[in-house]
């Protein structure tokens, strides 16, 4: 058993489960009883208490989320590092893993890593911007609550930035597939080490997959270093484009390709919610957008041309001369009069063809009828467009509509007589048009909010929360935020109060209690019993061996607490009692064995002393038994057996002989008076009637001597 369940830390923190345990440090589940508040207390283990390099991580995580107060963080509460035993108190956060929910889930839907996604970037910024990087952010460090809420855990390897700028030992710190390529080597880290350790991750929930696995850390470790994952969405092709780009660039192995910050990521992150069509431009990152072009320099003499290798820009290029090179020099004036002149020329080039096309156009319009466009998609309305309209697009998102389709058009069809190319504003289904979230005040239920914002063609999702001041039902706010431009179709989180925190009550002490006792101690705090029975166990019927949750636990009233109860079956077992027999008697004696007030004839007997000291009994059963030995019909031992624990409890009289029989003079006996026989004749009837069948004789009868 854990020696620290059951105990009290510095009279204020009593340990009731273990809930986690890690590679230096148990995690406990505890009540404060100064605060009246449950908390996570994390104990560093016995074998490090001496290790110089583990006690300075740890108390460096407690300095490093003592600096930070953050919601998506994990608060702490208090520390103590003292000789025999050093620990932090920390918020008891009741949720699971975000690996957990990932392994649950498999791959998850992509508006939903953005909401993860978004709470663990804040939560980065602000670490960033204390200067503390974490450099092992991975799932199993990320907890995640029952309302969607994100809380980063575990700084134990956290560094401050202004004070350090390399991993401490030669060898990585950190789980191998989420490390980043520079801390994997040693090299200096920054927030761009836990930014690549975040693209993992959203690749991970995006995809269900790891980029990089493999049979060792060694192989995981050198493929971060040397190898290019798949993209996102030749894994899951239903990434959008925009959303592989940020967890591409995320992930890049050189840090100065990645996000400068968390905030930068987040930005983008933003816009991309906000418009999920959109395709970012990162440049030489991920596409070589300026090609080395090949150019040969124009000299005014004849000399032969030297050629060079420019990098092509939208600035003009400088092209060095060699010193043997002829280049004729002119004044500034000279070139400033040459650039007027080709300006002007330029300038009246393109005014005297405007005008000419304009004049072509009017020449060659005419007035036709607005043709209907609404049910076709958009590409029907450009390529059947004979009188060369030009298209305005509003984009409008029908869930009853496949994309694409014109849901409406000014002017209507038939309404008038247009000119050809004239320009038609056409509403398409789509999702790339954004939109303000509406206002919503504490007076609005959650299905009113529902019909606004779908009214608006965004889709609502509600988020119960724990409020004290708004009724239960009622809208507290959204996210993305009241006036916030949301995309249309995009997902609005809407949190709906779901009242104050139920009253909590503390489970009893109950175990090895009767069930009869433990259940009405329960019922009594307004909890519903459940039970289930146990048949290995060896406690006697009705015992309470275990709860579910653990006694002293906090739950909230109404909820089912099981009961582990014994069955009694496994209660039963075999005890051998050894009767001591009374010394110096030859003659035989007869024991007889009483259980419980009966008689058991199977195990009474006659036993003779002279020939053995003891006489073993073999008694099986459950509880308590109590055995009465008598010899020669008085009591000799008395014996309590118990079955649960093999135990038994002597009570010991003394031996008293059988009474010798009274001598009486024998009775003078006396012949009894003989009496003549009767003889039957042949002539005796002995029925009145003959018997059935036939005559007497022939039934078998005998009727005389």
């Amino acid at each position: 058993m854990d020696k620290y369940l059951g105990k009290r830390l510095d009279g204020r923190y009593e340990i009731h489960e273990l809930i986690g345990v890690g590679g230096m440090a148990n995690v406990y589940r505890c009540t404060d009883t100064i605060d009246d508040r449950e908390v996570a207390i994390k104990i560093l283990k016995d074998e490090y208490l001496n290790n110089e390099e583990f006690i300075r991580r740890f108390k460096n995580e407690s300095k490093a989320i003592a600096m930070l107060s953050h919601p998506n963080i994990v608060k702490v509460y208090d520390v103590s590092f003292g000789d025999m035993i050093q620990y932090i108190v920390m918020e008891y956060i009741d949720g699971i893993t975000l690996k957990e929910y990932i392994d649950r889930q498999g791959i998850i839907e992509w508006r939903d890593v953005l909401h993860l996604t978004t709470q663990v970037l804040k939560a980065l910024q602000h670490a960033h911007e204390c200067g503390i990087v974490h450099r092992d952010i991975k799932p199993q460090n990320i907890m995640l609550l029952q309302d969607g809420t994100i809380k980063v855990t575990d700084f134990g390897i956290a560094r401050f930035s202004d004070k350090a700028t390399r991993t401490m030992t030669d060898q990585a710190i950190g789980s191998v597939h989420y490390i980043a390529p520079e801390q994997a080597k040693g090299d200096v880290t920054d927030g761009k080490t836990d930014i690549y350790s975040v693209g993992v991750m959203l690749y991970e929930m995006l995809t269900g997959r790891l980029p990089f696995d493999g049979d060792s850390a060694v192989s995981v470790a050198l493929m971060q270093l040397q190898s290019t994952p798949k993209r996102p969405r030749e894994v899951n092709p239903g990434i959008p484009v925009g959303l592989e780009q940020i967890t591409m660039r995320a992930m890049q192995k050189q840090p100065s390709e990645r996000y400068t910050s968390a905030a930068e990521m987040l930005s983008d992150i933003e816009r991309f919610r906000l418009n999920p069509s959109i395709v970012f431009d990162y440049g030489s990152s991920f596409v070589d957008h300026q090609p080395t072009k090949y150019v040969s320099d124009i000299k005014k003499k004849s000399e032969p041309v030297k050629q060079r290798y420019i990098q092509e820009d939208s600035k003009p290029a400088r092209v060095e001369a060699d010193d043997d090179d002829y280049v004729k020099e002119h004044s500034g004036v000279f070139y400033a009069v040459k650039g007027i002149l080709i300006a002007s020329l330029i300038v009246c080039a393109i005014f005297f063809a405007l005008a000419a096309i304009r004049g072509f156009n009017s020449s060659q319009s005419k007035d036709v009828d607005v043709p209907d466009y609404v049910g076709k998609t958009l590409v029907e309305a450009k390529e059947q467009n004979p009188d060369n309209f030009r298209f305005e697009i509003n984009s409008k998102y029908d869930e009853s509509k496949s994309l694409g389709v014109v849901l409406a058009q000014e002017p209507e069809a038939g309404s008038m007589k247009v000119k050809s190319g004239s320009t038609i504003v056409l509403t398409v289904n789509g999702t790339d048009t954004e939109i303000a979230v509406p206002f919503f005040t504490s007076n609005y239920k959650e299905e009113e909010a529902s019909a606004a914002l779908k009214d608006r063609s965004l889709i609502p999702q509600a988020v119960l929360v724990e409020n004290t001041k708004t009724p239960k039902g009622y809208v507290i706010g959204t996210f993305p935020a009241a006036g916030a431009k949301a995309t249309i179709g995009s997902t609005v989180y809407v949190y709906i109060s779901n009242g104050a925190r139920s009253e909590n009550v503390e489970i009893p002490e109950i175990i090895g209690k009767d069930l009869y006792e433990a259940k009405s101690a329960l019922e009594e705090l307004g909890l519903t019993v459940e039970t289930v029975y146990d048949d290995e166990s060896k406690q006697k019927r009705d015992t309470v061996i275990s709860s579910s949750p653990l006694q002293k636990g906090k739950v909230e009233k109404g909820t089912v607490v099981t009961l582990n109860v014994s069955s009694g079956v496994g209660d039963k077992s075999t005890v051998t009692v050894n009767v001591d027999l009374p010394a110096g008697v030859e003659e035989s004696i007869e024991m007889t064995v009483i259980v419980d007030g009966a008689v058991d004839y199977n195990l009474s007997k006659t036993v003779i002393p002279a020939y053995g000291s003891t006489s073993a009994l073999n008694f099986e059963g459950s509880g308590t038994k109590t055995v009465v030995v008598q010899l020669n019909g008085k009591i000799y031992r008395e014996y309590v057996i118990d079955f649960s624990t093999g135990s038994v409890s002597t009570t010991t009289y003394p031996y008293e002989p059988a009474t010798e029989p009274t001598t009486e003079a024998p009775t003078e006996y006396t012949e009894p008076p003989t009496e003549e026989p009767t003889y039957y004749t042949e002539e005796t009837t002995i029925y009145d009637e003959p018997l059935e069948g036939g005559d007497n004789a022939d039934n078998g009868f005998d009727y005389g001597i």
